[in-house]
């Protein structure tokens, strides 16, 4: 894989709102658009590097918070970064960890494991740690140095990210908060390779999500992420906070979705002309034995499948479909061998792989309308 230096953004095509375009990074390049699987910890769930690979990724997504609090970033440090430390060639791109400190927070509120808490400042955020309860205090410099050490190629800012559904003014709190924050990840980023993103907030106000996208741009980022998005709100919704902040972002930067999606969600962005997307969805389904198909999503545990010598998915190229039915999948599921999670993984990661090669094979073509359409005759959900 050929690498660069300089990470830089080349529109290639565009195709009904649909963009073609490629990524350039000292990893290598990224045709898009892309979507990242999650390799929160420094590996995609259940699956090994081997595994991966055979699914045809081109980056995958880390988060800054995780590896912070483990391995720690003086392992990392050790290791000479992420990509050394699992072994790693590929692109990889690093969130802040902002959305965690707040969902995870939220997430052990209910469960109360430990008493986490989030003191929001003008400086940064202090929270708890999901695993111990220690305090922890974080920066938009902090961030920085962190994803500094991680060696990502793509680095996420430290941002609030509020829930949904939340007040004008607490979103636009959010907003100000982000721009300040981002201006001061400016700052302090080092002259490197590592490319730095702007994050767009404004929850599904129109007016915020304007002035947040205007105000973004102004600082001249190296790429673009919507964030708040998909964290509870109608597709609808999405979408359309979506096109306010595509219509004035400048053509020659990527455009990443945060945390999309759906491979509905992913037609209709892209659409609107995204580049990146991410989401936990094909290997969270996988391990829970929901598959996804070009017909649609399948319940692999459902005793229908019971004696069907069919693989997941005809049309799929992946290893799992080429050498196991879907009678014996359900049984791996049913017993709870972990053999059944990997196999389920690998096919979903393929599975979304392998839409985004198609849909960037329909723009080259020119006829992106058309795959959308047959798309949606296709797959029932």
């Amino acid at each position: 894989m050929e690498v660069y230096k300089i990470f830089r953004f080349e529109l290639l095509k565009e195709s009904c709102g649909a963009r073609l375009g490629k990524i350039y990074t000292p990893h290598g390049e990224i045709q898009t658009p892309v979507f990242m699987p999650v390799g929160t910890q420094g590996t995609v769930k259940a699956l090994t590097k081997d595994h991966l690979l055979s699914t045809k990724p081109q980056i995958i997504l880390a988060n800054t918070y995780h590896l912070y609090l483990r391995p720690k970033i003086e392992i990392l440090k050790q290791f000479g970064g992420l990509h050394r430390f699992m072994n790693w060639e590929r692109p990889i791109l690093t969130d802040s960890g902002g959305f965690q400190v707040f969902s995870l927070a939220k997430e052990k509120q209910k469960t109360g494991k430990h008493q986490a808490k989030v003191i929001l400042t003008e400086e940064g955020v202090k929270f708890k740690s999901h695993l111990d309860g220690s305090w922890h205090f974080f920066t938009p410099e902090l961030v920085i140095q962190i994803q500094q050490i991680i060696g990502s190629d793509i680095m996420m800012p430290l941002d609030v990210c509020p829930p949904y559904p939340v007040s004008h003014s607490q979103a636009k709190d959010a907003v100000e908060k982000t721009l300040v924050w981002l201006k001061r990840s400016k700052k302090a980023k080092p002259k490197n390779h590592q490319a730095l993103f702007g994050i767009i907030q404004g929850s599904i106000y129109e007016d915020l999500r304007k002035e947040s996208t205007l105000r973004t741009i102004e600082l001249e980022m190296d790429g673009y992420a919507i964030g708040g998005l998909s964290v509870g709100e109608p597709p609808q919704e999405m979408y359309t906070a979506t096109e306010i902040s595509t219509q004035f972002l400048p053509k020659n930067k990527p455009r990443y979705l945060m945390g999309v999606g759906t491979p509905q969600n992913i037609i209709e962005s892209v659409e609107r002309g995204i580049d990146m997307f991410d989401c936990v969805m094909p290997t969270r389904n996988a391990r829970n034995g929901t598959l996804f198909t070009h017909f649609g999503r399948i319940n692999i545990k459902a005793s229908k499948h019971k004696l069907s010598e069919e693989p997941i998915d005809p049309k799929c190229d992946c290893y799992t479909c080429k050498n196991f039915s879907r009678g014996y999948l359900r049984h791996l599921y049913n017993a709870q061998e972990i053999t059944g999670m990997i196999l389920g993984t690998i096919h979903n990661l393929r599975f979304y792989s392998k839409l985004m090669e198609d849909i960037r094979k329909s723009i080259k073509e020119d006829r992106f309308s058309t795959f959308k359409k047959d798309f949606y005759q296709n797959y029932k959900d």
